[in-house]
């Protein structure tokens, strides 16, 4: 050994052994890591967010009519993806910390296409209910773990950009949602619909695996070290995220629901309705991004602005102002998520993986309390939408009204 290193003229540190990162398929993320780990971080949530749980919405109406569950079920049925997405959040970074991030983002991918699998066997509400949970809790881990991972490879003038890619990842989802289940429930039914979407999940798992980031690990923290407090401004901007959280719960459940079933327009508007709403998320966040590097804190109150504007939108009684709604509603309630990221990152730097957990936590916890809530009120009001709609424009004007405050 020693010999041949002798030989090749290579320095003496080339000759011990070394810890690496696992290796990469040749060329994969070499001339660009950061923009290689971002496309990975895109499909991650293309996979567990936009499909695995937001591809329910379109789906919404075909269960009912299908017979699969019943209107109130079906709203349950968001519920507890939900929960599940909250308890994904809360577990993330130990997930991450036990595993690795490589590892504990394939557990995510990996489990949200088993329960695309699952699903499709149609063994009643508990079974669905089961399998929903579990692909929230793959989308509430992989968000925890995905966006601070990306930010952390990336550059710090790229950063807001980085993060508006990532979470990009979840406008693309909706779309393919929209594309694919119309068409995967006309040709084959609600089984080979929920095995389609199970497919297209695995696709970008094998796209993402070789790509996904490795970020250096977080200092441990010493025992009996006092935690180091968050930067001023920090709990109002998670408190608006929170509350926009609770709004949007409203729109990422029902929407396709009230263009098909509320307005009569059938199970294909649903689909075109949602693809508008994946339209809206992909330019909200990849604008999110780039306004929060120039508008700093004013670009919360702007995003929150613009979802009450599509939860009065909801509440109109026009058909046409559907399309309006979807269109704002993903532009709004997806890409504030990548305002609130960008400046999670700018006013806690290195810390940034703990308050975006904590922050998504609190996303997922007020979605799931709001959620429950809303599949109450829903079955009460007998399938009505207006109150369901009526009661995220009213949490949506509260988190304008904080973002505001700390504006």
């Amino acid at each position: 050994m020693r010999a041949r290193c002798r030989r090749a003229s290579r320095p003496p540190s080339s000759c011990r052994p070394t810890s690496r990162p696992r290796p990469r398929p040749e060329g994969v993320g070499k001339r660009n890591p950061s923009l290689s780990a971002a496309l990975a971080g895109a499909a991650a949530l293309c996979a567990v967010i936009g499909l695995a749980r937001f591809g329910y919405v379109p789906l919404f109406p075909a269960l009912v009519a299908a017979g699969w569950v019943g209107g109130g079920e079906a709203g349950a049925l968001g519920a507890v993806n939900f929960t599940g997405y909250l308890a994904g959040a809360l577990i993330g970074p130990r997930v991450g910390a036990r595993l690795g991030t490589r590892r504990a983002l394939d557990a995510g991918m990996g489990l949200a296409a088993l329960s695309f699998l699952a699903c499709a066997l149609h063994l009643g509400f508990p079974w669905l209910a089961l399998w929903r949970a579990a692909a929230g809790l793959a989308g509430g881990v992989t968000m925890a773990l995905i966006g601070p991972a990306v930010q952390a490879v990336t550059e710090p003038s790229r950063r807001g950009r980085a993060g508006g890619l990532v979470l990009g990842g979840v406008g693309s989802g909706v779309m393919l949602a929209s594309l694919l289940v119309p068409v995967l429930v006309g040709a084959g039914g609600l089984a080979a619909t929920w095995a389609g979407l199970g497919l297209a999940v695995a696709a970008l798992w094998a796209f993402a695996h070789p790509r996904w980031p490795d970020p250096p690990a977080l200092p441990r923290p010493v025992a009996g070290e006092a935690p180091v407090a968050a930067p001023a401004g920090v709990g109002m901007l998670v408190l608006a995220y929170t509350l926009s959280a609770a709004g949007m719960a409203a729109p990422m459940v029902y929407l396709g629901d009230l263009a098909a079933r509320g307005h009569g327009l059938g199970v294909a508007a649903a689909g075109l309705v949602w693809g508008l709403f994946g339209l809206g998320a992909l330019g909200g966040t990849l604008a999110g991004g780039l306004a929060t590097d120039r508008l700093g804190p004013r670009a919360m109150p702007l995003w929150l602005g613009v979802q009450v504007a599509a939860l009065a939108a909801a509440l109109l009684p026009h058909p046409a102002a559907v399309p309006l709604a979807s269109l704002l509603s993903g532009f709004s309630g997806v890409g504030i998520s990548a305002v609130a990221l960008a400046r999670l990152r700018s006013m806690t730097g290195p810390a940034t993986p703990r308050h975006w957990s904590r922050a998504t936590a609190l996303y997922a916890g007020a979605q799931a309390a709001t959620g429950y809530g809303l599949a109450w009120l829903f079955a009460l009001a007998g399938d009505a939408h207006a109150p369901v709609f009526l009661a995220g424009l009213l949490l949506s004007l509260a988190g304008l009204l904080v973002a505001l405050r700390r504006g």
